[in-house]
């Protein structure tokens, strides 16, 4: 069972980045380190819901 997520910036809270997860092997929120268009730089972003 795949879902789909949103990724959000931690600085400047955009929503930069959308994905699929799978609820059952990861049930935690994601983080990834990935670059913010806005920021201009590589920044945490983290699952939304």
């Amino acid at each position: 069972m795949r879902e789909q997520i949103t990724l959000q910036c931690t600085e400047c809270k955009q929503r930069n980045y959308t994905g699929m997860k799978d609820k059952r092997k990861k049930p935690e929120r994601l983080e990834l380190k990935k670059f913010c268009k806005f920021e201009r730089k590589h920044t945490v972003h983290r699952e939304t819901r």
